[in-house]
């Protein structure tokens, strides 16, 4: 559907990306609350990859969106040839503990779990490959 976007994994370039994200997602008619959703989820995974796919060294990061018209629903692949990590195995953080006894991380995962109807994750070809599916109609 949407031409994939390939960019360098710096936190920098999450604007870029969103913005052209969501001009995908604005001619699809997408409900406001599900964009705001997918923004989050793009500035969470995206700030992921820039910060620890490459560790000290450079490298790209690449997004592509799908639409399925008959379920009204996106898919946004996100790809890295970074070190292989897997986010959805990290156990979800107790929310019913204050943020000074909750432990540090993980809490952008959960959200992007929580708002995205399903996050899927595999490694292969030796790249990091995780997607989420929304539906936005």
């Amino acid at each position: 559907m949407m031409e994939e976007i390939k960019v360098e994994a710096k936190i920098e370039n999450i604007p870029f990306v969103t913005e052209k994200i969501d001009e995908t997602l604005e001619t699809l008619s997408c409900n406001m609350k599900a964009q705001m959703q997918i923004d989050v989820a793009l500035d969470e995974l995206l700030s992921n990859i820039a910060r620890y796919a490459y560790g000290s060294k450079e490298g790209m990061m690449y997004i592509a969106l799908d639409y399925d018209e008959t379920s009204s629903q996106v898919v946004i692949t996100f790809r890295d040839d970074g070190k292989p990590f897997d986010p959805l195995k990290r156990e979800d953080p107790n929310v019913t503990l204050s943020a000074e006894e909750r432990e540090i991380g993980g809490l952008g995962i959960f959200l992007v779990k929580k708002t995205m109807d399903d996050v899927v994750y595999r490694y292969e070809n030796n790249q990091n490959v995780l997607k989420i599916y929304k539906k936005i109609g």
